[in-house]
């Protein structure tokens, strides 16, 4: 299996978007987002570097 560079929130919610999910609320640096087909919400921390674990989890 390759490895997963180290991106920030930031750049992850950018390639979510790119995948049809959008903004829907911010509590702090947690950014949600959803995609309404297949229904699917995503919390995605705005750090400046998501680990390569928690890449992984947003991934799958």
């Amino acid at each position: 299996m390759t490895r997963l560079p180290r991106i920030s929130g930031r750049d992850c919610v950018k390639a979510l978007g790119n995948a049809g999910f959008e903004l829907v609320r911010q509590r702090g640096s947690h950014l949600m987002l959803r995609r309404n087909f297949p229904y699917c919400v995503i919390p995605v921390p705005n750090h400046k570097v998501l680990g390569p674990g928690l890449l992984r989890a947003i991934i799958k």
